[in-house]
């Protein structure tokens, strides 16, 4: 039974509380950058930090090569890792407002 969309919009790891990746067919929801993965048990997503599964190199490897064939989007968008905003660029002043005027003339 998949989740609920308006669910998946809102869940995030316990732990770094960033989004998870979600694996309908595996019943799992999954952090990337823990290593950890958190069961789904009777339509119920089980977001334990002490119940959560630390996966191996290997299958990291696999689910991150599942997201990428299947296109699978995070949970939600993750601030820390959108595109920073360009720098203002520094405002130049105009050299004829800083000059001083020399009071002799």
């Amino acid at each position: 039974m998949p989740l609920d969309p308006r669910l998946l919009a809102i869940l995030a790891c316990p732990e770094d509380k960033r989004p998870l990746y979600y694996f309908e067919d595996e019943e799992s929801l999954y952090n990337p950058r823990l290593h950890r993965r958190y069961a789904i048990r009777d339509g119920i997503p089980v977001m334990l930090i002490d119940e959560a599964e630390t996966v191996s190199d290997e299958e990291h490897a696999r689910l991150m090569a599942k997201v990428v064939a299947d296109g699978l989007p995070p949970t939600f968008e993750d601030p820390e890792e959108s595109t920073p905003e360009r720098p203002e660029e520094p405002v130049l002043e105009d050299p004829r407002e800083s000059a001083v005027e020399d009071p002799g003339e």
